[in-house]
């Protein structure tokens, strides 16, 4: 495979992560690029081969005029693109939207085609949650059905970017961000059960339904009023409407209303979460009475230290400073 970058800004640069899907990726990625090919799509690819090799080829690649990308992989490498396209993208805002009555000059609106990215994806690994608010599979490989039937008919919709400020930087996703139960079993499942796969991931649940925390995470939205700080089991961020593949946590939300989703668990018991552990996968669990959901546009934490946190598939120790939202900053082809 090339990985020359140096090519027209009409062409899609495929970002693939060969290891993704247990190897998978790696038997079914040149069947996908020859039909696609076929279709009449230019590509032009380039492998990772390290954690945060994606962020650093899309930020390249951005910097050299390309704006259509493709993830090749799971969750996790389109989050490193998206990493690697943001704050770039941001950088080369002109200053202040022009606006006429409410409506973008044509000047603006031919800036920002210049600026905003587009994302494609060929779901090609473990977990691939953004895709499900378009395609909800039936199939195995009915997502990358879905996702391929996108790129050929070059069909693409506005998607908007949580950026979430921490105390070492910034980091952006599309997907949702965790704290508590659902961040505590993605990181025991990473640190201690990872070469397992589906069995260390119900290994973690187990665990850490014996440890059961229910802390915690003081958040304030909208800069309103005081800091909630409730005794919870999670809080979520979300920007889509599925986790963990199937896993429906915040069903109302959408991707392009410039708006985050935030679902908050109460410090439900044991066999409280025991018994609504099937709510979580077709979203009722908002109707718990332990349950609240809201959306807003800004999100600001006061933790005392750095917490686990899940952020599209990704496990990271960070203290959390504050989420908001940038509406419309990329185009997703779903």
């Amino acid at each position: 495979m090339t990985s020359n970058l140096d090519f027209m800004t009409d062409t899609y640069l495929a970002i693939i992560n060969p290891a993704a899907g247990g190897g998978r990726c790696r038997q079914l990625v040149e069947p996908a690029f020859a039909r696609l090919r076929s279709a009449g799509i230019a590509i032009e690819t380039a492998e990772t081969n390290a954690p945060g090799h994606a962020t650093q080829l899309a930020r390249e690649a951005y910097r050299r005029g390309i704006r259509r990308f493709l993830a090749v992989g799971g969750d996790g490498t389109s989050y490193e693109i998206v990493n690697g396209l943001f704050p770039e993208s941001r950088s080369q805002e002109s200053g202040p939207r022009s606006q006429v009555s409410g409506v973008r000059s044509q000047e603006v609106l031919d800036n920002e085609s210049e600026r905003i990215p587009t994302l494609g994806f060929l779901p090609l690994g473990t977990g691939n949650s953004f895709l499900r608010d378009f395609s909800n599979p039936k199939a195995a490989d009915r997502g990358l059905e879905h996702a391929m039937q996108a790129i050929e008919c070059r069909r693409s919709q506005p998607c908007d970017v949580m950026r979430l400020s921490h105390k070492d930087g910034d980091l952006y996703y599309i997907n949702l961000l965790s704290v508590g139960f659902a961040a505590d079993v993605a990181a025991l499942r990473h640190r201690r059960f990872l070469a397992l796969g589906h069995s260390g991931y119900l290994l973690a649940v187990f665990l850490s339904l014996v440890r059961l925390k229910r802390r915690p995470f003081p958040v304030r939205v909208n800069e309103q009023g005081d800091f909630d700080a409730r005794r919870c089991l999670f809080l979520t961020f979300n920007n889509s409407k599925f986790t963990g593949g199937t896993m429906m946590i915040a069903p109302e939300a959408r991707t392009d209303d410039g708006l985050i989703e935030y679902v908050r668990w109460g410090p439900i018991g044991r066999l409280g979460l025991i018994r609504n552990l099937p709510r979580l996968y077709d979203g009722t669990h908002t109707r718990h009475p332990l349950a609240e959901r809201r959306t807003v546009r800004r999100v600001e934490f006061k933790l005392d230290g750095p917490v686990d946190v899940m952020v599209d598939g990704e496990v990271l120790t960070l203290q959390c400073q504050a989420i908001e939202v940038l509406p419309w900053a990329l185009r997703v082809m779903v």
